[in-house]
């Protein structure tokens, strides 16, 4: 599995947005699940929306239909070369800003990967926060805009301000410590959608506590008690899924 390191979301940029205000698009393409479906966390906790493709084919459709942004372009697929993508997705999306990942370090690959057009490239295994970085800066060149970002989150009643550092359900003011703070913004920029112990461990502890996932229910259960005490409860256990917060009325 390919190594991915990163420091933590507590030094948010302001949202790129485009011309429309709507979100960003950004597509994955990597025949590397685990890759891909932590790539696709990292960029949707920018506010991001994101599509995964595992094969060369699939990525040059969804390019067609979904008109990214942006795209992270694996080197190596199962069927065609990313160089070969890249040359098909361009004939759809002539402007779209490519980065090119690769697990080889050769300068021949970087060389060929500018060389047929891409934008960047990074080089497996490689840090989420340089590769998100780079993904800003390729936008930025292609002119998407910084949306002012008022630092307040909301799901239902549940309110957070991300500046402040405070959080309220309804009128009800909550007091959380700095990783109960962490686990919650992770889950409100995800509602509806079921976190994993793994993905959460990875957010929020970085993996300092090697993997050991009963720190997630442990906080979990801390978060519980302070957002659900008492109301109708919105952070929700899936069996063997993992954990999903949803407004109280659903």
């Amino acid at each position: 599995m390919t190594e991915v390191s990163e420091r933590g979301p507590n030094a948010r940029e302001a949202s790129l947005q485009r011309a429309d205000g709507s979100p960003i698009r950004v597509l994955v393409v990597d025949d590397e699940s685990t890759l891909s479906d932590l790539l696709s966390m990292a960029l949707r906790y920018e506010g991001w929306e994101v599509r995964t493709a595992a094969d060369g084919l699939t990525a040059v459709r969804h390019a067609r239909e979904f008109r990214p942004d942006a795209v992270v372009l694996d080197v190596m697929l199962p069927d065609l070369d990313g160089f070969e993508v890249l040359r098909r997705m361009r004939a759809d999306v002539p402007e779209v800003p490519v980065l090119f990942l690769t697990a080889r370090d050769a300068v021949e690959d970087r060389v060929a990967g500018l060389t047929a057009g891409g934008d960047d490239y990074v080089t497996k295994p490689f840090s989420l926060e340089e590769l998100v970085a780079r993904l800003r800066g390729l936008l930025r060149r292609a002119g998407m805009a910084a949306a002012k970002h008022d630092g307040e989150l909301a799901v239902g009643d549940l309110v957070m301000d991300e500046d402040g550092h405070e959080v309220r359900r309804g009128d009800s003011p909550i007091e959380l410590t700095a990783t109960e703070f962490e686990l919650l913004r992770f889950l409100m920029r995800n509602p509806k959608r079921v976190l994993s112990k793994a993905q959460i461990l990875d957010r929020v502890w970085h993996y300092d506590f090697g993997g050991q996932s009963n720190v997630v229910e442990l906080y979990v259960s801390y978060l519980r008690k302070k957002i659900d005490a008492g109301r109708a409860p919105m952070i929700h256990t899936v069996r063997g899924a993992g954990y999903v917060l949803r407004p109280a009325s659903e």
